[in-house]
């Protein structure tokens, strides 16, 4: 069997209900919406694989073509082997950060998909067999509203954020929701905290009882990150934004967090579960970050944490675009805050090409827009700093339900 043909397909996808990708009022994206880049992977033997890139995703599809170039001919099945052969190809062009690492992902879940297909077995059967028929998940929720809703919906687990109002936020939450629902906390920059700040804001969300305390700080500050470990005992979480397995090694290896967050469409299978090895053998739970990926990447994390033994917990929306479930064959089955693990040969989804083709890519970058720069100090969005020290430092960790709390 030898690999005939890598085609990308670039698609605009609507915005999710429940974070600042929102459209409403200006999102996180000038578009209003996000892209998703997905491939087909065809054979001579007649079959095919699908798989998914993210990491900007307009780059990602550029870099699978030229990708391609080095694997026609090859045999699918040579999994590990042909991920070498695309991270050698790229080796010219300097570090191989998200993009590169997104187009070698998009691919490299395509290869598992062939190579189970070929089995007749689903992939987590090709990771070592399951753990687990199911697969916890938890939900975006600011507000009560959401937060009851996701409830009545059977998940027992939610996540908010928002760097100037989260211990407000958190506060108001676990009154609502009592001490039975774990919740998380994401306070991800633009701006990302100073390590004195983040160390104040953990400190006092410490009482809350958090499931995980999620990219307190920027990814280059290491050195803050080992000041914030060494100050709170809250379980701390990052890695969403790094690229291939030695993006994780001071985070593992070092002990700076409790929970790791790859991305499967950055990352995809072959390191996905490289890292997941290495986390556990560091007594690290895997939760990967999944909240804006496309339905073809969605499926790779649930094959992926029906086979780890370290699986926490999967990240989704409660209600995302509409137009989601048509573009697959079929939509993964949730039910009672858990994910069905699929049993179908592959990844067990295909892509439906129409309908990808409904929705032209546009533009994908930050929008500047008022609800995106509002976790700045009053008046400085327009400087748009990367990290940017907390002004009013006594209210950091005192929770006020009288200030207005925004929801995103």
């Amino acid at each position: 069997m030898r690999i005939s043909s890598i085609t990308p397909y670039l698609m605009a996808a609507g915005p999710p209900g429940e974070t600042a990708w929102s459209a409403g009022g200006g999102g996180m994206s000038s578009a209003g919406s996000r892209h998703w880049c997905f491939v087909k992977v065809e054979t001579d033997a007649g079959i095919t694989g699908v798989g998914e890139g993210s990491g900007w995703p307009k780059l990602v599809a550029a870099g699978i073509e030229d990708l391609a170039t080095v694997l026609i001919g090859e045999d699918p099945r040579d999994i590990d082997r042909l991920w070498h052969r695309m991270f050698v190809a790229q080796m010219g062009h300097g570090q191989t950060g998200t993009p590169g690492s997104g187009a070698m992902a998009a691919i490299d879940m395509a290869l598992w998909d062939i190579s189970a297909k070929a089995l007749d077995v689903p992939v987590w059967r090709m990771l070592g067999g399951k753990f687990r028929e199911r697969v916890r998940c938890y939900v975006h929720a600011s507000s009560t509203e959401l937060a009851h809703s996701a409830i009545a919906d059977g998940y027992d687990a939610l996540k908010a954020g928002n760097i100037r109002t989260a211990v407000d936020k958190v506060a108001m939450l676990r009154a609502a929701v009592g001490p039975d629902i774990d919740i998380a906390v994401d306070l991800h920059g633009p701006p990302w905290l100073t390590a004195p700040d983040a160390i104040r804001i953990a400190r006092a969300l410490e009482p809350y009882d958090l499931l995980f305390l999620e990219e307190p700080l920027a990814p280059e500050d290491v050195a803050g990150l080992r000041r914030l470990r060494a100050a709170t005992d809250l379980p701390l979480a990052a890695g969403e934004r790094a690229a291939l397995l030695w993006g994780y090694r001071q985070l593992i290896g070092e002990g700076l967090v409790d929970i790791v967050q790859p991305d499967m469409g950055r990352v995809g299978l072959t390191q996905m579960r490289k890292i997941a090895a290495f986390a556990e053998a560091h007594f690290v739970s895997v939760a990967p970050h999944s909240g804006t990926l496309g339905p073809i990447a969605e499926y790779a994390a649930i094959h992926l944490l029906a086979a780890i033994p370290n699986a926490l917990i999967h990240e989704r929306f409660l209600t995302d675009w509409e137009g989601r479930a048509r573009i697959v064959s079929q939509p993964l089955c949730f039910a009672d805050g858990h994910a069905s693990v699929p049993d179908r040969p592959g990844l067990g989804v295909d892509l439906m090409i129409d309908e990808v083709l409904k929705h032209p890519a546009g533009t994908n970058v930050a929008a500047y827009s008022d609800k995106y720069l509002s976790a700045y100090e009053g008046g400085t969005g327009s400087e748009t700093l990367y990290t940017q020290p907390r002004r009013h430092r006594a209210r950091l960790g005192n929770p006020a339900t009288d200030r207005p709390i925004t929801t995103e």
